[in-house]
Order: C-alpha cells, then structure tokens, then sequence
C-alpha cells in the first residue's frame, strides 16, 4: 500500500515521500496518528504543495535568522553593578538581562531563552557568551561586567538628599499654607464674632433710647 509521508519517520523516509508499506502497518499505525496519508494523486499533490510552502517559508526566516547573526556576532554588552562581600555582586546578571541589552544594542527583540548564559553571572569580569538562533547559527557577545564606581554611588546619595530636601521644602509649604489657612479662618471667625458683639450693643443702646423716649412722652402727658 503507498502512502504519503507527513513526517520523518526514522528507517521509513521523510516527509513528502511516498512510500510502499504494508496495510497493517498504515491502516493500524500510519493513518490514525496523522503520520500518513494514502498516496492518491489529489493528496499527492497537496502534500507536494505544502512542502514548497514550508521550504519558502524556512528560506525567508533563514534570511532573517542569518543577518541577526551576522548583526549580534561580535557585539560587547556592558553592565555596571555594585559589589558586595566576597567580590560577588549584589544580585546578578540574568539572561533576561543580556537579552534586553543586546535587543537594545541591534534594535531587534531577543529571547532570553536563546542567550546561552548557564547561571546567572555573579562576578565582575569578561565573558564570552554565545546567542543560539538555530543548531548551527550560534553568535558570540562579549559580557563586561565592571564594578559601579564610588562617584557613581556619591551622585546616587546626592541624588537622594536633594529629593528628599525637595520633598521636605514642598512638606513645609503645604504645612505653612494649612496654618495659613486656619489662622485666616480663626481670624475670620473672631472678627465676626466682634460684628456680633457690637451689632448686639448697638440694638442694646437704640432699645434703651426707645425706651428712654417713651419715658418721657409718658412724662410730658401727666
């Protein structure tokens, strides 16, 4: 019986080729796992026509894959890092890491899973570290990791005082304009208790004038 091969087959052929096997052995194995097809002419020519397709498709990422390679080859990806005991660093230098860099170095993403990095890096030093893009596309970069210079640190703290003075000054000024504020209200509220105070006296004295001139009227008529 001829089939259609869909996939390598170790000692039965490759995919795309047709083969002559025994019925058993296709209708039992072959067919129901989608590794064959029975070689009609129709599916001959369908199997024919996605392989071109796929050889088109692997020659154009072929391109692509080979002038990455060509881009990242040679390419030196520095990092500056604090030191802690021992001369290790604090923290590390990932794949994640030398990944991001280098996407940024080329302009192009690439997958942390291609930077072959083994552990992460945890000492200052020059290392040779290959991007595998295919089984035989393997780039080398050179990782520099230099220690973070005392100056550098010095301008971090400077940094810092000055935003924490910043942040302190702009705490003063909103605590000064809320004192404002309620001395304004507190000054507001004793002056219009005063206005009541004197509106309130002098309804007192006009009563007292009223009652001061009806007096007298009541006087003058005895």
């Amino acid at each position: 019986m001829k089939v259609v091969l869909l996939e390598d087959l170790p000692g039965k052929g490759k995919a795309g080729e047709i083969r002559e096997v025994s019925k058993g052995y296709a209708r039992n194995f072959l067919l129901p796992r989608g590794l064959a097809l029975v070689a009609t002419p129709t599916v001959i020519k369908q199997v024919e026509s996605s392989l071109e397709k796929e050889k088109l498709e692997e020659s154009i990422d072929r391109d692509k894959l080979v002038e990455l390679a060509q881009q990242i080859e040679g390419r030196e990806i520095r990092f500056k890092a604090r030191m802690g005991d021992g001369e290790r660093l604090f923290g590390s230098i990932t794949a994640a890491d030398v990944a991001e860099e280098l996407g940024q170095a080329i302009g192009s993403v690439i997958d942390k899973k291609k930077i072959d990095i083994g552990e992460s890096l945890r000492k200052t030093g020059s290392y040779e570290v290959a991007v595998k893009l295919a089984s035989d596309l393997n780039p080398q970069i050179t990782v520099v990791i230099e220690e973070e210079k005392e100056e550098g640190k010095e301008a971090e703290k400077k940094a810092e005082k000055k935003a924490e003075k910043k942040a302190e000054k702009k705490a003063e000024k909103k605590a000064e304009k809320k004192a404002e504020k309620k001395a304004e209200k507190k000054t507001e509220k004793k002056a219009e208790k005063k206005a009541e105070r004197k509106a309130g006296k002098k309804a007192g004295k006009k009563a007292e004038k009223k009652q001061e001139k009806g007096k007298e009227k009541e006087e003058e008529k005895d």
